[in-house]
């Protein structure tokens, strides 16, 4: 499942870039919780929040259904 959610980040790593930030994958375990750390500009903004659950969150349980929530570190 890792190397599936990589792929799903991959998917919204240029909008993030777009804004002098970046997200990294940490960890996924095994009950579908998967750890992020923003990074750059993603990592200081008051909106880091807002991105974090509608934007990767969103998109990852769109593609992964086995994905129950995304939580940064």
């Amino acid at each position: 499942m890792k190397q599936k959610v990589q792929e799903a980040l991959d998917l919204v790593r240029p909008a993030l870039q777009a804004d002098g930030g970046d997200v990294e994958l940490v960890d996924v375990t095994d009950d579908g919780i998967v750890s992020v750390r923003l990074t750059g500009a993603c990592g200081s903004c008051p909106m880091s929040t807002m991105t974090l659950k509608m934007g990767i969150e969103k998109t990852l349980m769109a593609k992964i259904p086995e994905v129950k929530e995304v939580v940064q570190v």
